[in-house]
């Protein structure tokens, strides 16, 4: 089989709250008659980000375009997750035209990308492109998270760490992968800010790779999909701060799901989210909560101080109006202060 013959995947990689799901529903939205895919490997107990993309009525996007691997960081679930869940996306009857793949905030890509020459797959499809959606404001404050305070809690719980956080290494491999770097939310800071980001950001390229500036993760299509890197043959271009290693895994972290019942109004849910938060070791909240009054289903993602919330789409007449967040955090995190917050 020929690469034209192959089915292309694009691989969404960035940290936490970058935009990598809002990335996903705006190429879905201009599809522009192709028929696309989506996994979405979301690191917890609960893939929400698939529930955002599944519920949101986009035209042309069903149920089962949509398949998320919630069992754990997908660069380390190859063979029991990913490589299954694509052939059965290659094996339907009218297979997609394109697979987008979103990969948790703590995935290493290149696995990901070496997976694609396992012989169960490497026939079928692609690597596209990889895309790697970068927080601009994170960045141009030093870091590429938005919380440098649960960075350090992290460097000072890794006795082998002396001048690199690990975070910062995922961070690192993410951009050296990256066969586009989308600089998003850039709309948060000045011309001179997004220039001194984007000289930082290349700073760490070993090769020529595009960055495009975005805001709400905003591109056009055919900026992103059609790239033709064959990326799993180009491995030796993409270095790694694991490619010495056989494995890692993601001890360092934890994921609690929390049923939120009904807030008066969203002001009320943010100021507990921001609360929350605050408590030792957080480092993201995410979910969905129903507000006395509203027809629609309030969904919040908060990453270090800031908080962002929109309505997402109407609740179902059948469907219970049960609200539920997800709070990531450093292994150990005050789970009770998190939920003592989020009670109000």
């Amino acid at each position: 089989m020929t690469n034209l013959a192959k089915i292309p995947c694009t691989i969404i990689t960035g940290f936490l709250g970058a935009g990598k799901t809002t990335l996903v529903r705006n190429l879905l939205e201009n599809a522009g008659g192709r028929r696309l895919a989506v996994l979405v490997n979301e690191f917890g107990d609960i893939g929400f980000d698939g529930s955002f993309i599944e519920g949101c009525g986009i035209e042309g996007c069903s149920q089962e375009d949509i398949v998320e691997l919630p069992n754990g960081c997908i660069c380390c679930t190859v063979a029991d997750d990913f490589v299954p869940a694509l052939n059965k996306l290659l094996d339907r009857a009218n297979p997609p035209d394109h697979i987008l793949i979103e990969t948790s905030g703590l995935a290493l890509p290149k696995p990901l990308v070496t997976a694609f020459n396992w012989p169960a797959i490497r026939s079928r499809v692609t690597v596209d492109g990889v895309i790697a959606v970068v927080d601009a404001p994170a960045v141009a404050a030093g870091v590429f998270a938005d919380d440098p305070d649960a960075l350090e809690a992290q460097r000072a719980a890794d006795a082998s760490v002396e001048h690199e956080n690990p975070l910062e290494e995922v961070f690192e491999d993410q951009l050296l992968c990256a066969d586009m770097i989308l600089l998003n939310k850039v709309d948060l800071l000045d011309e001179v800010e997004r220039a001194r980001v984007k000289a930082d950001i290349a700073e760490h390229l070993p090769r020529s790779v595009k960055i495009v500036e975005t805001d709400h993760s905003r591109v056009d299509p055919s900026l992103i999909l059609g790239l033709n890197a064959e990326a799993e043959s180009d491995l030796a271009a993409r270095p790694s701060h694991h490619d010495a290693e056989e494995g890692h895994d993601h001890d360092d972290f934890e994921s609690v799901a929390i049923p939120v019942g009904s807030v008066l109004s969203a002001d009320v849910l943010l100021t507990r989210v921001g609360l929350a938060a605050e408590a030792e070791g957080v480092l993201r909240i995410k979910g969905f909560v129903p507000v006395e009054g509203r027809p629609m289903r309030l969904v919040v993602q908060g990453v270090g101080r800031r908080v962002a919330h929109h309505y997402d789409r109407p609740w179902n007449a059948d469907e219970e109006r049960n609200g539920r967040l997800v709070v990531i955090g450093l292994k150990g995190f005050d789970k009770n202060a998190v939920e003592t917050a989020l009670a109000g």
